[in-house]
């Protein structure tokens, strides 16, 4: 019998090229297009036929140093500061020891140590309640933005190169219980890069310790730096017009609240796909520290410039999207890890499910009797208050002393007026971006375990399909 051939996820090898190469250069895209210079798209995107360099140069904020102007020493310099308080605190804290599922080649589980903090974002309160929107923070993130995503670009693809690097060193059956990913060692460089060749990367530094790169990344510098990300913007948009709109805070207070929450119940990834399934390689380093933090404030970045006021009757219509996903998102989870680690507790313990081989148990009443992954339902439909504010996007920046007049028009305290005529809506194809990309994501996402759960349990999970046909939308999908 020949070599069983690699089994591709992505779009294979040129997928994952496509990937590497291309989301760096759409991180950029999307910052220079939806600008504070001359509007949310650059004014001569919208017109393509006459669009040169010469022109669109003028409307972005592109450096005067050129591409020297991307990076900065000490913007990086911060920046691995910023990393270095994070280990810190990682290592200082008192923290949680659990231990995380059983490896398939040892059959023993990893310990994990979590101990998720806010302790940056309390300085940068106190900070805030001292300097206002003025706090040296604020300004540095927002006057900085294109050299933070930069240095944490440069950092994504060091990362993954030492991870990858390192992945040879992984022999089967070592007392440290290093193991490749079951999908990620085809041999293929360019695919085995981005997709992550060793399990859980783990390394071990004088002081800080034993530290699961793999974890440490997925909960923490990314999120908190999110958080720090979107406050940066509300206090642009206190420079820039005198005033905090609603629209801004709530998708703060959205954002926030999922980030949050994800940290408290950081414990919670050690059943992910993530940490379970997939090594550590381009597509999480990349995921935890460039497009989490730089495209999820996409939408507080474009409210800092072009406030929208949404008034309580939108306010309480986005709340209840935002109460019902997350419902819907923490109820099925609860009830799950209940079935699991709780059986005969009321609430689960007379729900219909299949027995497998395995000896593991497989729900098919409550929420996931409607859906085999009615989670992500929940999860898509609370991301939609991350983008909703914004509303029908776009806007055009003109000169001070225009004298443009309306109920869309914000003048800056610059004098500098902001229209949304000729512009909206063309500008969701920013603000809007993360709502379609995590649907898809989810959709991608679902299939990948659904293929795994095939595997593990065979003809089980074939008979778990027939009871729930539905994959993440009752009646639908």
């Amino acid at each position: 019998m020949g070599a069983q051939k690699p089994s591709y996820e992505f779009g294979g090898p040129l997928g994952a090229t496509a990937i590497v190469f291309g989301l760096p250069l759409l991180m950029n895209v999307l910052y220079f297009g939806c600008n504070d210079v001359s509007g949310c798209p650059a004014p001569a995107l919208l017109h393509p036929s006459s669009l040169s360099w010469a022109k669109l140069k003028t409307q972005i904020p592109w450096p005067e140093r050129g591409l020297q102007g991307f990076l900065s020493w000490k913007v990086t310099g911060w920046l691995a500061a910023y990393y270095l308080l994070s280990l810190v605190l990682y290592r200082i804290l008192p923290a949680t020891e659990v231990y995380g599922t059983k490896l398939r080649e040892s059959g023993k589980p990893l310990k994990y140590r979590f101990n998720a903090t806010v302790v940056q974002l309390g300085a940068c309160a106190v900070g805030t309640l001292i300097w206002g929107a003025e706090f040296p923070v604020w300004k540095f993130i927002a006057d900085n933005y294109l050299q933070l995503l930069t240095g944490n670009l440069l950092l994504s693809y060091v990362i993954s190169v030492w991870v990858y690097l390192r992945s040879f060193t992984v022999k089967p059956g070592n007392k440290n219980m290093r193991e490749l990913a079951k999908g990620g060692h085809t041999g293929n460089v360019i695919y085995d890069f981005y997709i992550g060749r060793e399990l859980n990367p783990r390394v071990t530094l004088p002081f800080f310790g034993e530290i699961d790169v793999k974890a440490w990344l997925e909960m923490r510098p990314g999120l908190t730096g999110w958080i720090l990300l979107n406050c940066s913007f509300i206090a642009k948009q206190v420079r820039l017009h005198g005033y905090v709109s609603d629209s801004i805070l709530i998708v703060a207070a959205v954002q926030g609240y999922y980030a949050l929450e994800g940290q408290y119940f950081e414990s919670g990834i050690l059943g992910m796909m993530d940490i379970v399934h997939d090594g550590l390689g381009f597509m999480l380093t990349f995921g935890d520290i460039v497009w989490v933090p730089f495209l999820y404030c996409t939408m507080t970045r474009y409210l800092s410039v072009y406030p929208v006021h949404l008034g309580w009757t939108r306010i309480a219509a986005i709340a209840a999207v935002f109460s019902v996903g997350l419902y819907i998102f923490r109820s099925a989870n609860s009830q799950k890890n209940r079935f699991r680690t709780n059986p005969d507790h009321p609430s689960v313990k007379d729900m219909p499910y299949i027995q497998t081989k395995r000896g593991t148990r497989l729900l098919t009443g409550g929420w996931w009797g409607r859906a085999r992954h009615i989670n992500y339902f929940g999860d898509w439909i609370q991301s939609l208050p991350f983008c909703l504010p914004t509303g029908l996007a776009g806007y055009v920046i003109v000169p001070a002393g225009t004298g443009l007049v309306g109920a869309g028009v914000r003048t800056m305290l610059d004098g500098r007026q902001v229209t949304q005529e000729g512009a909206a809506p063309w500008g969701m194809l920013f603000t809007y971006l993360y709502s379609a990309y995590f649907g898809f994501l989810l959709i991608h996402r679902e299939r990948r375990d659904d293929n795994n759960c095939a595997q593990k349990y065979g003809e089980d999970w074939e008979k778990y399909r027939k009871q729930v046909p539905w994959r993440i939308v009752p009646g639908v999908y």
